[in-house]
């Protein structure tokens, strides 16, 4: 079984928040989220990848994909079949400096939002996928990415130039 680690970028295309995103990548994000329904999503214990899923989606489940996906893992959160929350450590100042982030100079400007996404991956020890529609950060530090066995998804790759 693969893990989906879910940037929340994925779910603001779903809902067709991205002007720059094509029917196909709309598509590729619908498709990605209803998977991960069914393999199970990792997440941070401490709450930050929920936190920005509730500053860019609706707990209502409307009127997008992305919303109905942040309701149903809201729902499921407790459901370690599905959804398991991984401890960080938090190392600080920052609230997005966690010990599970690689202190690799090459890293340095990631952008601090996602490293969380980062940490849970590597936090997790377990098989996953980070799923990213339109970050274009995570693009050029891929292979850097790949050497902390950090295997990441561009549902949307032409939006990575």
């Amino acid at each position: 079984m693969t893990w989906s680690v879910i940037d929340t970028n994925v779910l603001a295309v779903a809902n067709g928040a991205h002007e720059n995103a094509g029917d196909a990548c709309v598509a590729a994000c619908i498709d990605a989220l209803l998977q991960a329904q069914t393999g199970g999503v990792l997440v941070d214990e401490g709450r930050e990848i929920f936190e920005q899923y509730r500053r860019n989606a609706s707990l209502r489940g409307q009127p997008g994909v992305g919303d109905v996906f942040w309701k149903w893992l809201w729902d499921n959160q407790a459901n370690e079949s599905v959804c398991i929350q991984i401890p960080l450590e938090w190392i600080g100042p920052e609230p997005t400096d966690y010990a599970e982030f690689p202190a690799d100079p090459r890293l340095a400007t990631f952008d601090r939002s996602d490293r969380v996404f980062v940490a849970v991956a590597i936090g997790s020890e377990m098989p996953h996928a980070v799923l990213n529609a339109s970050d274009t950060d995570w693009w050029p530090v891929r292979d850097v990415l790949a050497e902390y066995n950090v295997r990441v998804n561009f549902l949307c790759p032409e939006l990575m130039t």
